[in-house]
Order: structure tokens, then C-alpha cells, then sequence
């Protein structure tokens, strides 16, 4: 009876690892999915929607980029070194990629202080990193000019505001951002806004400031909507959420989040907001983070993999994309260590059944359907005749850390000529 129970369990568990879309194939198998993924990726652009590539160059060139050899950074320090260096010019043509969102990031320290000057300098520091390498990059701001990028052989560059508090909750900060190249905002990152919860309030034990998005913070998602910016709904809060998906008339984004049923991480995005980002037709993102893989220490491509088979199940295959995160993480999946790597994504979908058709979808076609969306809604809004918003948010909004760094609205006339 022990013998036949043995010989039972012994069966099972090698059923179990045949029927796993996360089998193992042996070297020449999976080399034949990796020649497909790599053949997919040169027909459509493979788009991230997230890298921290500008942060590293603030934190470890002090944005010094002018004579910076960016080609080959792992044999050059402090970069060869860091656990959350993955990018560099060889690393990007190994692995792909046809375009990328550069994010435009500054703490949440700076809010209130010099949050605006800060972020403009990740923004020119995007600039002068296209303009110092511009046979392998081109400054991108639109769905065409992505396509027109790739079809030259270069990486196309876009740049991706990571928090609200970059815009001092101002509208007209906010335009200006957008004419500097500026085609998507992270509405919060780890704090919130005077206008907007971030994921972290959803954490046990914390309570929300605002429930999701402030009249202000409605006026923003719209302003983004008649401007043609992407709505970035990575990092908050789930009403934040679901407020946004329902004011917003262009699709949304997750730039860099994965799977709430996978990993009950709050950067993640939970199925009921999966099933309204497919009536909106967004895209989600998935993020590499390790601890928002498996929220553990560990991780592997095949679980990243899992991450976009369940959105893919819940929202469908035309809503789910990939955004790395990659230089913005020390901790990265065994198979996704950098950004030379993410053709082994796209093999192991294929090793799943994934049609090359789906997996052209995921790689960039979503993004691109989404960005032209955004760009739809932008000219339909322009035709109807819709002007800027130009409210400034109310001084009773703001948070009394606030106050000391606000000067008020200078609606009086006699201040202004005294």
C-alpha cells in the first residue's frame, strides 16, 4: 500500500511539472523560442515603460553626461558594481528594445521644496542623453515617431514624470512639462499629493488623505486628458484608481506594477481595476521588481511570465505590457537581470503557446494603440473647442507643511503693484 502510494505521488509531481506553463525546456527548445522572440522584436518595437536609467545618472554623474561612455557600464565603477545598474547602450541592443519611457524621478523629500527645479533637471538630463548618443537614440513624442524611430534602427526615448509632487500641484507646470517631451505622469509616487492618494495608504494600518483623487485632482486627470499625457496610475491608491478610470476619456496606464492576485503587494493592480482598465482600454505594465513579482527575495522569469498570463486572463492580451523598472530595483528575476535579457520574457510566452501575434501585442503594440488613444481624445478635445484649465488648486488643500513654501494665489491687484 506504501509502495502504491509512493509510486501515486511519484506521478503526480511528474504531471505537475509537465502541466506547468513554468517547465523548464532544454537548452536547443528554448534557443528555438528565443530565435522567434528576437525575430518578433524586430518587427515591433519592444516599448518599456519604465527605467530609472536618469536617477542612476544623477546619483552616480551628478547628470554629467556630456563625455560619459555610456556603451559599456559594467566594467566601469560605481556602476559595475551596483546591484541596480542594468542599462547601458550594449545591454539595450542585446536585449531589444525599440523604445523607452526614461523616467523623470525625484523623491518625495523634495515635495514642497524643490520638487519643479529637480525634476527639470531629470528631464533635461533625458535630453542631453539623446542629444550625446544619436545614432542609437532619438527624443520621441508621439505613437508615429515611435514607429519612425524603430524603422531607423534607433531607440526611440520618451520621458515619464514619476509623481505627482513633481508639478507643485500646479496645471500650468504641468503643460510646460508636456511641451518638454513629457508624454505620461505617475499621478502619486510613495507619498501622496494635496490631490491625490498614493498605494501605500491602502497598506494595513493606514488611512486615506483624500479617498482617492481631490476636485483638483479630477482637474488634472482632465487637463492630462486635453493635453494628449498619459495617466499613470502605478503607485496609487486604489480609489485613486478607480476615480481616474472614471474621469479619464483616454486610455490609462500602469507604467511599472503586476498582479495584486499573484503578489497582495498595494503596487499592484487588483482584478475588479484589471477588469476597468480593459473597458478603458489602458495597458498594464508589468514590473520586474522582485517584491512585486512573488513578493518575496527571489523571483524568475517564468514568474513574471505568470504575472502576464493573469492580466492577460482578466483584462485581456491587448492590455497588458511590460515596464521593467530596470535601474530603479536591486533585486531582479533569475533570467530578467537586465535589459539584455528580456528576449527570455517573450521565449518562455512562446514556450507557453503564446502566438507570435500576442506577444507583438505585448511588446509594443498595446502601448502604442494607448498613446494614440490619448492622442485621439487630445484632437477630438482640441476640435470641440476645450481650453486649458487653468484653476489653481485651493490654498486650503494644501497641507500646513505646505504653507511655509506657498505664497498664495496674488489674486489682489494692489499686491501685485506694490
Amino acid at each position: 500500500m506504501r509502495l502504491r502510494l509512493t509510486v501515486f505521488l511519484v506521478l503526480l509531481v511528474i504531471e505537475l511539472i509537465l502541466s506547468s506553463p513554468s517547465r523548464r525546456f532544454d537548452g536547443v527548445a528554448f534557443e528555438k523560442f528565443l530565435i522567434k522572440a528576437r525575430d518578433v522584436l524586430d518587427r515591433v518595437p519592444l516599448i518599456d515603460g519604465h527605467n530609472d536609467f536618469p536617477y542612476s545618472l544623477r546619483r552616480y554623474e551628478s547628470n554629467q553626461v556630456g563625455d560619459l561612455d555610456i556603451y559599456d557600464l559594467t566594467t566601469v565603477e560605481p556602476w559595475a558594481s551596483s546591484s541596480s545598474s542594468h542599462t547601458d547602450i550594449n545591454r539595450l541592443r542585446q536585449g531589444k528594445v525599440g523604445a523607452q519611457f526614461w523616467s523623470a524621478y525625484v523623491p518625495c523629500s523634495t515635495q514642497y521644496k524643490d520638487a519643479i527645479s529637480k525634476t527639470w533637471e531629470q528631464i533635461d538630463v533625458i535630453h542631453r542623453l539623446v542629444e550625446a548618443n544619436p545614432t542609437t537614440f532619438a527624443f520621441v513624442t508621439s505613437a508615429q515617431e515611435i514607429e519612425d524611430a524603430f524603422a531607423q534602427g534607433k531607440i526611440g526615448s520618451m520621458v515619464g514624470v514619476e509623481g505627482g509632487h513633481s508639478i507643485g500641484s500646479s496645471l500650468a507646470v504641468l503643460r510646460m512639462m508636456y511641451d518638454m517631451g513629457v508624454r505620461y505622469m505617475t499621478m502619486t509616487h510613495s507619498c501622496p499629493t494635496p490631490w491625490a492618494d498614493n498605494s501605500q495608504l491602502d497598506d494595513p494600518g493606514n488611512v486615506p488623505v483624500h479617498d482617492g483623487l481631490t476636485p483638483f485632482g479630477r482637474t488634472v486627470v482632465a487637463e492630462m486628458n486635453r493635453l494628449g499625457m498619459l495617466i499613470d496610475l502605478s503607485h496609487v491608491s486604489r480609489k485613486t484608481m478607480r476615480d481616474a478610470l472614471e474621469i479619464s476619456t483616454a486610455p490609462v496606464i500602469f507604467s511599472h506594477s503586476s498582479a495584486y492576485a499573484l503578489c497582495n503587494n498595494t503596487r499592484n493592480v487588483p482584478d475588479d481595476i484589471l477588469q476597468l482598465v480593459a473597458q478603458n482600454g489602458g495597458v498594464v505594465m508589468v514590473n520586474f521588481f522582485v517584491s512585486y513579482v512573488t513578493c518575496g527575495l527571489t523571483a524568475t522569469v517564468q514568474d513574471v511570465a505568470d504575472h502576464i498570463e493573469h492580466i492577460r486572463n482578466i483584462a485581456g492580451v491587448d492590455n497588458v505590457g511590460v515596464g521593467s523598472d530596470f535601474n530603479g530595483v536591486a533585486r531582479t528575476p533569475d533570467g530578467l537581470k537586465d535589459v539584455s535579457q528580456y528576449p527570455n520574457l517573450f521565449a518562455e510566452l512562446l514556450a507557453r503557446g503564446w502566438t507570435e501575434t500576442d506577444l507583438e501585442k505585448v511588446a509594443g503594440l498595446n502601448l502604442l494603440r494607448a498613446l494614440r488613444g490619448a492622442e485621439s481624445v487630445r484632437d477630438q478635445m482640441a476640435a470641440d473647442g476645450i481650453k486649458p484649465f487653468d484653476e489653481w488648486i485651493p490654498q486650503t488643500d494644501l497641507p500646513a507643511e505646505a504653507q511655509p513654501c506657498s505664497t498664495g494665489e496674488y489674486k489682489s491687484q494692489k499686491l501685485l503693484t506694490e
